[in-house]
């Protein structure tokens, strides 16, 4: 059963879908979101198990894909573009090639549908291992987070899923469920490679992440045959943040591609 979403809506116009990465949560795209709303209404959405939306202990590509789909049918909106980062475009793609007669157009960051080494449970388990509630204060949990993980960088950005409840600390994310699932994160749904999404794909990758290791979309082939592959230089796989200004430009590109051929609307066999 689709679970019930929680988002921010900001602005008038095409509806514009942003799905985040692991570990995040809507509100990290705000800024993102403000700049796009001049032209769209964009709708900052928080995926199962982070930020407002509910916890349970799955969490498939396939269910986040029906969470999201569920989310365009109860707001009603028509032909949507969706963008999404990192687990968020996994769950981007998922969807096209599920329900692509829903969808206008894609922008997948930083990340491919193919199945990775699993990067995910180190980070879920240094969460899990910080005592939170006995943690007097922010910088405590940073301090301990910061020793617990080979990359200091990525705490500032974990930092933000801290939040303060009846006095003490705790994570906004379910790191029970997610080290559950962290291969099933790290992969692609093999169900979903005999499908096709033949509508505009743009993928914005980082210049210095090895997420997109393909800068001619071989990646994405034969599943996505118009995905059209554009690196940002000097950003890793936070493109958003590293580089915001290019980002945006990037976007507003992708928002603005006509297809190359006719939109069928339909997943079809390969």
């Amino acid at each position: 059963m689709a679970l019930e979403l929680a988002f921010e809506s900001v602005g008038d116009g095409p509806p514009l879908l942003i799905l985040h990465g692991l570990f995040g949560s809507g509100g990290n795209w705000r800024s993102v979101a403000r700049a796009l709303s001049t032209s769209h209404r964009v709708i900052s959405v928080d995926l199962r198990n982070h930020g407002g939306s509910p916890w349970v202990e799955t969490m498939s590509y396939l269910q986040m894909a029906d969470d999201v789909r569920a989310l365009i049918e109860w707001e009603q909106l028509h032909l949507p573009a969706v963008m999404g980062h990192s687990m968020g475009g996994k769950t981007a793609m998922a969807l096209a090639l599920l329900y692509p007669e829903l969808l206008s157009r894609l922008i997948v960051v930083d990340i491919a549908p193919v199945c990775y080494a699993d990067r995910l449970s180190m980070t879920a388990e240094a969460m899990r291992a910080v005592d939170t509630v006995a943690a007097a204060s922010r910088d405590e949990v940073q301090q301990r987070l910061g020793e617990l993980l080979p990359d200091a960088s990525a705490v500032p950005f974990l930092m933000q899923n801290l939040v303060a409840r009846n006095d003490r600390f705790d994570w906004r994310v379910n790191l029970a469920s997610i080290s559950a699932e962290a291969r099933t994160l790290s992969g692609f749904p093999a169900e979903l490679r005999g499908l096709r999404f033949v509508k505009p794909i743009h993928v914005i990758a980082g210049q210095q992440s090895d997420y997109v290791t393909d800068r001619h979309g071989a990646e994405f082939q034969p599943m996505f045959p118009e995905a059209q592959v554009e690196v940002i230089e000097q950003a890793g796989h936070w493109v958003h943040a590293d580089q915001r200004d290019r980002f945006l430009d990037a976007v507003t590109r992708a928002l603005r591609t006509r297809p190359s051929s006719p939109l069928r609307g339909a997943a079809a066999a390969a």
